[in-house]
Order: structure tokens, then C-alpha cells, then sequence
């Protein structure tokens, strides 16, 4: 089972390090982050076991559990959010500008913008919000994440560039999970009806709420959105088995499967609609996939021996970002070229590195941890 792969590797992590991501995340919801139960699914409880997390913005957290990452030169950037015990940069646009969220000394989450010029602005959704989780920045700078409000219901939000506020509430849901913005400003993202079914949505630039289910699915999660409005994510169907789907601006629906998958998560898609994301196999080892425009799958390891390889984000020149695990359960993050060579990128002196997303430039951001067992965030430039 996946749950029992995760437990095992949690196992194998130091006491600091585990210690460390508990006390980080503790108190996030699920919307921060990406765990995912697919134990023995039946149609009554999909919509509670299969659970996806806010893209990459979850997938930090999950490699945290899983101790899973580390070496290449390049030009590395460190940097930290005032107040924070622990921070998880998510998402870089265009221009080098860093969106993502920080747990501070009393374990509460909070949003926070990182400018090109290294100037750092934290910030909450709304008063009384707790628990945000900024998750992708456009180049606009908008941003799009998840709130907790004071009535303990999780709402979506959007920042506009100049601070302003916006909850993201689709109607008649009882939760959203905002996941996506792209550059004209559609986000994408999911929501929880009165009857805890799952739906996917798409909020256009207007404000205008429209429901996106793959046909015949019994839960539907979107998780990235590109620049022409076609949108990726997973899907169940009605007999409990978990898919991925691509839409398009137009609102056709093409499913696939990863092969040799027995559950896949689809992670980010670029402009040209190439889809990057990881899958588990039979023995629940991770590995990427490649999903290019025309549906051939391509999947791949970011090293050789890697135990576990998750791909989180893809650029519009098809270079793919993540992290893979080693056998000695250090993790490492990768950069992979649209040839396919790949390259492993630790941070210097870093015991664990965790990329989140790369930008067209090519530069990366992320997280890594130190060999105190601190958590700070770096930027890496080609």
C-alpha cells in the first residue's frame, strides 16, 4: 500500500529531521500538502482517501516525510523569511519573484513574497486566516493558495500585485483549494460539495465560477493550469480507480494512464500542453513521467538508483525540475534537459535538497536542509 511505503520511509529519517517536518506542518491542512491514501478504495470513501495536494505547493512537505533528496555547479542563492522557524518556496514566475508560505514560532502558516531584488513581504489572507498556503505566482505577480478562514473553512484566495485580497469560494462548495493561476489570470483548482464529492474547477479572469469534472468521474482534482487555459490534474472513475486527465481551453477532456502505474499524479503543464508529474508502481516506488503534446509518455528515474523520483514542474522549454530519493534515503533535487540528460542539483553543504519549480529562465527554487536541521529556502540560476 502507499499509506505503508510512506510510513516505512518516514521510519528511516532521523529524529531531527522528522521532528523538524512535524512541527513545520503540523498544523497545515491538507490543501498544503500532498499526501495521498489510495488503501483499499471503495466509491463511498474516494472522495476522502484519494486526496490530492495543491500541486508542488504539497510535494515539498511530502518528500520531507519521505527523507527522500541532495550536486552540480551552478549559482546557488540561500535565503530566509523574517520571523519563519521553517519555510517552503512553491512557485517562481518570469521575473525571479518567489511566492510560497512559512510556519512561524507558534506553528501558524503564513504567505510570503520574495522580489527580484531578495526584499521579502509576508503576508495573510484576510483577518482572522490562518493556515495559508500561497501556491503559484503569475507573471503578473498575482498569486493564488489556500486559507483557513475564522470559521475554520478552507477558502481559496487570490493576491493581486498590489496586495489586494480576493477569497476564491465557488458557490455551494463547502471547501476550495485554489491550485493554479496562469498568466491571464484563470486559476484552477478544487472544491468539496455538501456531499464530499470533489470537483475541479475554473475560475476565469471575471470571477466566473465553471465546474470542470472529467465525464463519469466520481472525483476530480485539477492541479496546474497553463497560459492557453488547459488544465491538468487526476481523476477516479466509478469503480475507484484513480487516471489523469488534460483538458483543453475548449473543454474537451483527453484521459491517460502512466504505464506500469498503479496511481500517477500529474504536477505541472507548460504552454505547449507538455505534462510533468510522478507515478507510483506495483512496489509503490516513485518515478517521473513526461507526457509530451502529442500523448507519447516518456517515464524516467533522475538517477540511476534512485529509489523514489518525483518530477514537480516543467518550463516552457520542457526542462523538468524535481527530486529523487537515494539509497541511502538522502534526497537530491534534479533538473532534467528536454533531451533527457539529467543533472543532480544540491545545494552546497546541504544535508537534503527539494526543488519546487523552475521558471522559463531556467532558475529554480526550492527548499534544503541544513546540517543543523533547519530549513531555509535558495533560488539556483543557470
Amino acid at each position: 500500500m502507499l499509506g505503508d511505503g510512506i510510513r516505512k520511509n518516514i521510519a528511516t529519517i532521523s529524529d531531527e529531521d522528522r521532528t523538524l517536518f512535524v512541527n513545520a506542518v503540523r498544523r497545515l491542512d491538507d490543501s498544503a500538502i500532498a499526501l495521498v491514501s489510495c488503501d483499499k478504495m471503495t466509491n463511498g470513501s474516494a472522495s476522502t482517501k484519494f486526496r490530492v495536494v495543491a500541486r508542488w505547493r504539497g510535494s515539498i512537505a511530502l518528500c520531507l516525510v519521505l527523507g527522500c533528496w541532495s550536486a552540480h555547479a551552478a549559482t546557488f542563492t540561500t535565503f530566509d523569511v523574517p520571523g519563519a522557524i521553517v519555510a517552503y518556496p512553491v512557485s517562481i514566475n518570469p521575473a525571479g519573484a518567489i511566492t510560497g508560505f512559512y510556519a512561524d514560532a507558534s506553528y501558524v502558516s503564513h504567505g510570503f513574497l520574495r522580489a527580484h531584488d531578495g526584499t521579502v513581504n509576508t503576508f495573510s489572507a484576510l483577518p482572522g486566516a490562518s493556515l495559508i498556503s500561497a501556491l503559484t505566482i503569475n507573471p503578473a505577480g498575482a498569486i493564488t493558495g489556500s486559507y483557513v478562514d475564522a470559521r475554520s473553512i478552507e477558502q481559496g484566495f487570490l493576491r493581486a500585485p498590489d496586495g489586494t485580497f480576493t477569497t476564491v469560494d465557488v458557490p455551494g462548495a463547502v471547501r476550495t483549494y485554489s491550485a493554479s493561476i496562469n498568466a491571464a489570470g484563470a486559476i484552477a483548482g478544487s472544491y468539496m460539495d455538501a456531499s464530499s464529492v470533489a470537483h475541479s474547477f475554473l475560475r476565469a479572469p471575471n470571477g466566473a465560477f465553471t465546474t470542470v469534472d472529467v465525464p463519469g468521474a466520481v472525483g476530480t482534482y485539477s492541479v496546474s493550469i497553463n497560459s492557453a487555459g488547459a488544465m491538468t490534474g487526476s481523476y477516479m472513475d466509478a469503480s475507484s480507480v484513480a487516471h489523469s486527465f488534460l483538458r483543453a481551453p475548449n473543454g474537451a477532456f483527453t484521459t491517460f494512464d502512466v504505464p506500469g502505474a498503479v496511481i500517477a499524479y500529474p504536477a505541472s503543464i507548460n504552454p505547449a500542453g507538455a505534462i510533468t508529474g510522478y507515478y507510483a508502481d506495483a512496489s509503490y516506488l516513485f518515478h517521473g513521467f513526461l507526457r509530451a503534446s502529442d500523448g507519447t509518455v516518456t517515464t524516467f528515474a533522475a538517477a540511476p538508483g534512485a529509489v523514489h523520483t518525483y518530477s514537480v514542474s516543467i518550463n516552457p522549454a520542457g526542462e523538468i525540475t524535481g527530486l529523487y530519493v537515494d539509497a541511502s534515503f538522502v534526497v537530491h533535487g534534479f533538473l532534467r534537459a528536454p533531451n533527457g540528460i539529467v543533472t543532480t542539483l544540491d545545494v552546497p553543504g546541504a544535508l537534503h535538497t527539494y526543488p519546487s519549480s523552475i521558471n522559463p529562465a531556467g532558475v529554480i527554487t526550492g527548499v534544503y536542509v541544513d546540517t543543523n536541521h533547519v530549513g531555509h529556502g535558495f533560488l539556483r540560476s543557470p
